[in-house]
């Protein structure tokens, strides 16, 4: 991994915050986020609210934004008869994102996103191995060649997936942040609710069972900038940054999520944590050592405007 500027910022000791939701932003603003195209239909037919939204998470403070590539690999695309537009698709996010930061007047980062191949929620359907090395490889080479400032693999379920897409990533030279997604007994965060109350304070794993411990030591040895929670319910997040605090002396970050998971749609949206009581707990995240704080599904501009309000002044 060379030398870049985020990894000089990253190392200085001010919290960066990460943007809010892409995809149920834009659902909340109208545009079709059916699957299985999701957030990657607005490059189809919004990109102008794509670039708004990314344009107000940088006036709300954020200081990385994501690129709307959370589904642009072949795999998805190909359901869609798009599956050859994938590079072609790839870096017009990552342009849609740039041209946004070159609006700003101080140093936003570009976070390329890869996501799991298959359905975040599904652990049991992560490809092969031989898959996951050609499909990760592809990505990684598109976002880097496109541009971006470091690589976010985000929402994996299962260790072997994460690996081999932070392997992939790691050969661009550009840093690389990993973010797993956790349940209660594995189960996914949209159905953490119905287990029983009786299980009190039990730990959370990813969801394929794997703790997150196993996560983090399975990670460790490729060097990532940072290692990160996300997509998991506001309300049980803390747990699992306790487990990741406790599994990795590194940088480490979260971002929760808010609402819950939609066959249809991809996300349903709902508006029962406010920006104000996410950034109370963020106030928690980030006395504890969190080094980037953002949100997830369901979060909007003005929750990171809230995170902004609470973060420690440099």
């Amino acid at each position: 991994m060379t030398d870049s500027l985020f990894l000089r910022r990253l190392a200085t000791g001010q919290v960066l915050l990460l943007d809010g939701a892409t995809g149920t932003e834009l659902q909340r603003r109208g545009v079709d986020t059916s699957l299985p195209l999701w957030s990657a239909r607005a490059l189809l037919v919004a990109p102008e609210v794509l670039q708004a939204i990314h344009a107000d998470y940088i006036a709300a403070g954020a200081d990385i934004i994501t690129t709307n590539t959370f589904r642009t690999q072949r795999r998805t695309l190909t359901q869609a008869g798009l599956g050859e537009r994938a590079g072609e698709l790839t870096h017009f996010a990552v342009r849609i994102a740039c041209e946004a930061v070159q609006q700003a007047d101080r140093k936003i980062f570009v976070a390329g996103s890869i996501s799991p191949l298959e359905d975040c929620y599904s652990p049991h359907l992560v490809p092969s191995n031989g898959e996951l090395w050609l499909e990760h490889a592809e990505m990684a080479r598109n976002l880097a060649q496109a541009g971006c400032d470091l690589l976010l693999i985000e929402t994996m379920n299962t260790v072997r997936e994460a690996v081999i897409a932070a392997r992939c990533a790691a050969t661009t030279g550009l840093p690389v942040g990993v973010s797993f997604v956790a349940g209660l007994k594995g189960l996914p965060p949209d159905q953490i609710d119905r287990v029983e109350s009786d299980e009190g304070l039990a730990p959370l794993t990813l969801l394929s069972g794997e703790s997150i411990a196993e996560a983090v030591r399975a990670v460790q040895p490729i060097q990532p900038a940072v290692i990160l929670i996300n997509c998991v319910p506001l309300v049980y997040i803390d747990r699992a940054f306790d487990e990741l605090r406790a599994a990795h002396q590194g940088p480490i970050g979260l971002y929760a999520n808010v609402g819950y998971a939609d066959d249809r749609l991809g996300w349903a949206l709902t508006d029962d944590v406010l920006p104000a009581a996410y950034a109370q707990h963020a106030r928690c995240w980030i006395q504890h050592g969190a080094a980037i704080v953002g949100g997830c599904c369901g979060t909007t501009p003005a929750h990171i405007a809230a995170l902004k309000a609470v973060r420690p002044s440099a």
